[in-house]
């Protein structure tokens, strides 16, 4: 099973030179990937509910060119949103700078007083979400014409081009969340769930879809031994439920590197 991060974007106080020394030390110690949160608008401070302070697309191009092999992702941003085209472009932008490392990670979003406040519509944000996965997928293969409920494109040429189809994870774990899964994604991310509720998950995507995605979630350890042990116990009861990766959250950005290389020394111990 991979391990992977989850890099804090809680804290307007986070120096932008964090973010890089944070996922270089992930990429020595071995992690697969790193994800970086999104909220455009909250309605309260960044904090533990709202992460997201730095446009995760943009700082994700910030690190891709401090590091080399490790996984760039957003976990998750809220597509629906989003201009569905000019998400498009940066993450194309993103994978060709990074030489093929992105992971877009998308979600439908659960706060009904941001979408107002940035003018989205609420209500429809799940076929939005559908409909705007289809259209990167389309957009990524170069455009062209395209006849959906939310866009009509008649003509247009999209470039880059990936040279490789940009992996897309679909986070959640309601019912919706994974039907869209095992419909449209490469990758989907639970999230607060223990190992019996991610089997249970893992199985309904199995049902729904003979072409499983790739299969992880979230964990979150902010220090101290008892918790560590029990986080590590929790991780490797998710490997044994089926999980191809967990990401974890190490807290606040002070003191993350050390935590995160004790979490993966106790993890391989």
């Amino acid at each position: 099973m991979d391990l992977e991060v989850v890099l804090p974007d809680e804290s307007t106080d986070i120096a932008p030179g964090t973010f890089v020394e944070l996922a270089q030390a992930a990429e020595r110690l071995g992690y697969r990937t790193l994800y970086l949160p999104d909220h455009l608008l909250p309605p309260a401070p960044y904090g533990a509910t709202y992460g997201g302070v730095y446009e995760p697309l943009v700082t994700l191009a910030h690190i891709a060119a401090r590091t080399s092999t490790i996984r760039l992702g957003t976990s998750v941003l809220v597509l629906p949103m989003r201009n569905p085209f000019v998400v498009a472009k940066q993450v194309a932008t993103l994978d060709q700078l990074s030489a093929g490392r992105t992971v877009l990670g998308v979600g439908v979003g659960w706060d009904p007083v941001e979408f107002a406040a940035v003018g989205a519509d609420f209500a429809t944000r799940g076929a939005r979400t559908d409909e705007d996965i289809a259209l990167l997928r389309h957009l990524f293969r170069g455009g062209g014409a395209f006849h959906g409920r939310f866009h009509h494109v008649e003509r247009g040429v999209f470039a880059p081009v990936p040279a490789q189809p940009v992996p897309i994870m679909v986070g959640g774990t309601s019912g919706a969340a994974l039907r869209r899964a095992a419909a449209l994604a490469d990758e989907w991310q639970g999230v607060a769930v223990d190992a019996a509720a991610f089997a249970r998950c893992a199985a309904r995507l199995r049902e729904l879809s003979e072409r499983t995605p790739r299969l992880g979630t979230r964990l979150a350890w902010s220090g101290g031994p008892d918790d560590l042990k029990r986080t590590v116990e929790e991780a490797h009861a998710l490997a044994a439920a089926g999980a191809d990766a967990v990401a974890v959250w190490f807290g606040a950005a002070d003191g993350a590197a050390d935590r995160m290389a004790e979490f993966a020394a106790a993890f391989r111990s």
